[in-house]
């Protein structure tokens, strides 16, 4: 029988899917956890928010949501679920209602990472691959990185466009992991937007934009201590 009875949705962003929390799955499994891991379509805000939304629901009891990155802005919508009792940010947008993720990065100077951005004919996105390292891990073993860049997921330029609805974290209780190395989101981009939500917890990891996979035991502390603090709530 898991010992906290919140079920914690894992929700991936960008230029992945659900198998980046890899390393994070196994240790929350050994404490005892139920886990679920969406894999968003990456077509649309809208799209995404309500695929996560659902396996939010399915659930059977009390969910944490935990987005990586463009997975902030999807648990930011999808935690309205009724059920969703908590939201954990790990180097992640976290926009406020009318902001866009363009709107977020026009604030400060572009991120390293924007540079090896490249759309394609059908408006989606994709990190160049001879780039994925420096930009997204630069702290990942050269296989894992590898493997990242070569299974990448593009995400469809729109996404960066559609404006945000009004955020779950101004009803919900939240916790923020920040990326003091980030290429990908500006780490003053996620201090500012962390420190707005006035969160439970902020902690910082001296981190790529990977930390989900380079920092996993971090990561899965801060989600473990989040799930515990809504457990009894």
């Amino acid at each position: 029988m898991a010992k906290n009875s919140v079920n914690i949705v894992l929700v991936h962003g960008a230029w992945g899917d659900a198998s980046h929390w890899r390393e994070v799955i196994p240790l929350l499994h050994a404490r005892g956890y139920h886990i679920a891991a969406v894999q968003n379509p990456l077509t649309g805000l809208a799209d995404d928010i309500d695929r996560t939304a659902r396996l939010a629901a399915a659930q059977d009891g009390p969910v944490l949501l935990v987005g990586h990155s463009y997975g902030g802005a999807v648990i930011s919508g999808a935690g309205h679920t009724p059920n969703v009792a908590g939201l954990v940010y790990i180097a992640a947008f976290a926009p406020d209602e009318g902001e866009s993720l363009g709107s977020i990065f026009a604030q400060q100077a572009a991120p390293a990472g924007a540079a090896h951005i490249r759309p394609d004919k059908d408006g989606f996105l994709w990190l160049d691959p001879g780039a994925f390292k420096e930009s997204f891990g630069d702290d990942l073993g050269e296989t894992e990185a590898l493997v990242m860049a070569v299974t990448q997921k593009p995400i469809a330029g729109r996404c960066f466009e559609d404006k945000a609805g009004p955020p779950a974290w101004k009803i919900r209780p939240s916790w923020y992991q920040v990326s003091n190395d980030d290429r990908m989101i500006p780490p003053e981009a996620q201090r500012r937007m962390a420190e707005r939500m006035k969160p439970r917890k902020i902690i910082a990891l001296d981190a790529s934009h990977a930390s989900l996979a380079s920092h996993a035991r971090a990561v899965a502390d801060l989600i473990d201590e989040a799930a515990r603090a809504v457990e009894k709530a």
